[in-house]
């Protein structure tokens, strides 16, 4: 069972910036499609940014709202997923999520929740405005 841990979340003003891990551990393949999804209350999830572990060219998506923002990136030697998160507004206040997918990120599929197995626990990012 892969598991993931989040960190880095909390409140910061609007403009600020945040820079969010997932460190992961008992992977049982080579190829993931590791995600970053949000959830806010009352709302549905969201896919952020997702990134294909074991892809050299890293197949890197995102989301529109956070184009030219947010950035995703991993430490493959310590396993840890990275989303950098620059010009943060109110709007992107959310439960942030990393998860895993196996078998790695294909097209529109890397912002389908259904298409991951695992998940962290969340961390919460409060950006005020």
């Amino acid at each position: 069972q892969v598991q993931l841990v989040e960190s880095g979340g909390g409140s910061v003003q609007a403009g600020g910036s945040l820079k969010l891990s997932c460190t992961a551990s008992r992977y049982k393949s080579y190829r993931y499609c590791m995600g970053w999804f949000r959830q806010a209350p009352g709302k549905e999830r969201e896919g952020v940014a997702s990134l294909d572990r074991g892809d050299s060219n890293g197949s890197i998506r995102y989301a529109d709202s956070v184009k030219g923002r947010f950035t995703i990136s991993q430490d493959t030697v310590n396993q840890i997923l990275y989303l950098q998160m620059n010009s943060l507004k109110p709007e992107d206040s959310a439960m942030y999520s990393c998860a895993a997918g196996v078998g790695g990120c294909y097209g529109s599929t890397w912002s389908i929740a259904s298409v991951y197995e695992h998940w962290g626990q969340g961390t919460q990012v409060t950006v005020s405005s």
